[in-house]
């Protein structure tokens, strides 16, 4: 353990434990398993910063083109589609329901009977689009999840293993004392700190994160909601 060049320089040092120092009194183990936990530390963050702006950028562009279709005084132009803007929610399922909506030729049914099949249309178009859309708000969720739940059972694996080695090597000696034996287990227990240190944040991240999704496919399904009836009314009032 002395050979360890961490553990040389605390000693010439002369200086005070700290996480360099506990680091080097790890096992191989739980260094590899620190050495992990600080790559899935830098994931987690990445996942929670992109998916943040991500949301937040999706929310102004959705507010913004639902408030140009509030100005529009009618959604539909007969025989033309809407522009899709793929980077835009509330724009996809706008063009699907429009693509839905004209989907039926009027020529070949009644007037009821194409209103009635075209707003069928309209809301299958629709329940497809939310539901995809969901999808979307909530992708790399499962990985953040994952980080969540799994990095504080790798940083216990690290110290069960990291005591193991400290009691097994102990005992292999004719005596033994708490100096030799403290040094193998405040290693054994960077890792749980390690992996708490990981774990916290990604909770916190993760759980804010959730609930704004939640709220965002609620308005998105109130949009959907609110765009099949204007679809609705503007055709019956064509037909």
């Amino acid at each position: 353990m002395l050979t360890d060049p961490l553990m040389a320089l605390f000693i010439a040092q002369g200086g005070s434990p700290n996480v360099l120092t506990y680091f080097a009194q790890s096992n191989f183990a739980g260094k590899v398993i620190i050495v992990l936990l600080i790559v899935i530390s830098m994931v987690a963050w990445t996942i929670m910063l992109n998916k943040y702006f991500e949301l937040k950028k999706m929310q102004s562009l959705n507010r913004a083109f639902e408030s140009r279709m509030e100005e529009m005084p009618s959604v539909l132009v007969a025989g033309q589609l809407p522009k899709v803007n793929p980077n835009i929610p509330y724009s996809v399922l706008y063009s699907e329901a429009a693509k839905a909506f004209y989907r039926v030729n009027p020529q070949e049914v009644t007037d009821s009977e194409g209103a009635r099949l075209r707003m069928g249309h309209v809301e299958n178009a629709l329940h497809r689009g939310v539901a995809h859309k969901s999808m979307q708000y909530e992708s790399k969720m499962v990985f953040l999840a994952t980080i969540v739940t799994g990095a504080p059972f790798l940083g216990l694996l690290g110290t069960v293993w990291g005591v193991m080695d400290a009691f097994g090597a102990v005992a292999l000696r004719a005596t033994a004392t708490l100096q030799m034996l403290a040094p193998g287990v405040s290693g054994a227990l960077m890792t749980t700190v390690a992996g708490l240190l990981v774990a916290i944040p990604s909770v916190f991240g993760y759980n804010y994160l959730l609930s704004t999704i939640r709220a965002m496919i609620t308005e998105l399904e109130n949009y959907a909601s609110h765009l099949a009836d204007r679809i609705e009314l503007e055709n019956k009032t064509a037909s």
